[in-house]
């Protein structure tokens, strides 16, 4: 894990070619799709099997602090996944893009594209599974949350660039 959060922020630029870095930015976008397909083809049953899990581990956790509904909580659970699992994407799609080459507002364009046209995708995809459906609302949400994805990429990419900035000020004078 620690590699992958060092590789997307640069920091093994000296011991991988270029080329090998944009290969490795496209895998993992790609096993990120791969992720959320395989998330999305899970018939009805699982994957409410899945997020009511989850929520009654967040819910265990909350009642010791207040008294929660568990049908609103699994709502609300099922939606901060789709919004987190396409914040991720977006992190990971900026990064690739930028790595690619594609940069400033054409490549945030670029991976705040490929993350809506794939959230409307995947959609679409859940037409075809039992028990599910396709919601405009979700590709609304997957669509904020890889907004806020490119937001933080793009954060972190500025205060690296800075503190890059200022290390070769400082080794200059």
């Amino acid at each position: 894990m620690i590699f992958i959060i060092c590789f997307l922020f640069n920091g093994v630029y000296g011991i991988m070619n270029k080329k090998f870095i944009i290969t490795i930015s496209w895998v993992l976008v790609f096993l990120w799709m791969l992720i959320i397909f395989r998330l999305s083809s899970q018939v009805a049953e699982d994957s409410n099997g899945l997020s009511l899990g989850i929520t009654g581990l967040i819910q265990k956790t909350l009642e010791k602090i207040v008294q929660t509904d568990s049908g609103r909580l699994n709502h609300l659970v099922r939606k901060g996944a789709h919004f987190s699992a396409y914040m991720l994407l977006a992190v990971l799609a900026s990064n690739a893009v930028r790595q690619s080459g594609i940069r400033g507002v054409k490549g945030l364009a670029a991976a705040l594209g490929i993350c809506v046209l794939y959230a409307a995708s995947d959609e679409i995809h859940q037409l075809f599974v039992a028990g599910r459906s396709g919601q405009p609302l979700d590709v609304l949400i997957d669509s904020l949350g890889a907004c806020v994805g490119i937001g933080i990429f793009t954060l972190v990419k500025h205060c690296r660039l800075g503190k890059n900035s200022r290390r070769l000020n400082k080794q200059s004078t």
